[in-house]
């Protein structure tokens, strides 16, 4: 159960970025940091749960990998931010030091 709560805390991580994004503009501000902070506390907290079975530098590096990567391709599909072989390869480093980590536990 560990691993689908770190799971599904690395994919509230997505969110909170997300929200702190939309808060730029005016007419979604209070709705980007009313997200932003439901979703961070949401992640905190399945994070939490996930950490009484992961040791922590396992859990925190797979939140954080799967939040990051995650963010990434909502920025490409959904933000218009840069994209390129050189950051796809990034991602995807990212991705395999995840899962080195998890096969590694």
């Amino acid at each position: 159960m560990a691993w689908l709560y770190l799971l599904l805390a690395g994919l509230f991580e997505i969110g909170w970025p997300v929200g702190l994004k939309m808060a730029q503009e005016a007419e979604t501000r209070v709705l980007g940091i009313t997200l932003a902070v439901g979703f961070m506390a949401v992640s905190g907290f399945l994070l939490w749960l996930a950490q009484k079975e992961i040791p922590i530098g396992t859990s925190y590096a797979i939140w954080t990998g799967i939040g990051a990567a995650g963010t990434f391709v909502v920025g490409v599909l959904y933000y218009g931010d840069p994209s390129s072989l050189g950051r796809y390869l990034g991602v995807a480093l990212i991705i395999a030091g995840v899962a080195t980590l998890k096969l590694a536990h």
